[in-house]
């Protein structure tokens, strides 16, 4: 009987060891802040402050609009400054899309969709919209600029004021000349 029950003791006390191994492999598994956890394809939290991802939404649907009009101004309008600024908004506006949905993506903050182009009447109703548009844009890029938490858009937003500081001067030279 001796004997018997020696030989169940190491047996039994293997099974509680392995059982312990792997239920602590479980709970590693399981843990958060686990190094494995981050290497997964897990989609990663932003660490974007929420007046950062706001600049981020905003300058996108922007940007988006931007493009979209600019190429119904190149179709539509009847003065050929006007097509020209328009061609100018959908190829600059497109790459600053391209640079901030880089960052976006890299941030997991999720892009807005695109919107249809707004309708306006004349050529001097487009360059009226674009003069405040810009305008309001510069405020908005100049702010990120300056108080943004997060050095790749507050790096983007700089940039991009300056561009847009050049389109508000252009639309204001347009519009003064349109009847």
């Amino acid at each position: 009987m001796k004997h018997k029950f020696s030989i169940n003791i190491p047996f039994v006390a293997g099974i509680i060891a392995i059982t312990c191994i792997g239920l602590s492999g479980t709970a590693f598994a399981q843990d958060p802040k686990s190094k494995s956890d981050s290497n997964s394809n897990k989609a990663k939290e932003s660490k974007l402050s929420s007046p950062d991802k706001a600049f981020i939404k905003d300058a996108a649907k922007g940007g988006m609009m931007e493009v979209a009009m600019g190429r119904v101004a190149e179709k539509t309008a009847s003065d050929s400054q006007v097509k020209n600024f328009g061609a100018r908004m959908v190829k600059e506006h497109s790459k600053a899309n391209e640079d901030l949905k880089a960052i976006a993506k890299e941030e997991n903050v999720e892009w807005p969709a695109e919107k249809e182009a707004a309708k306006w009447k004349s050529d001097k109703d487009y360059m009226d919209a674009m003069v405040k548009d810009h305008e309001k844009d510069l405020v908005q890029f100049e702010k990120e600029a300056k108080n943004g938490s997060d050095p790749d858009v507050k790096s983007f937003a700089e940039k991009t004021a300056n561009t847009v500081r050049k389109h508000l001067a252009m639309a204001r030279e347009i519009d003064a000349k349109l009847k």
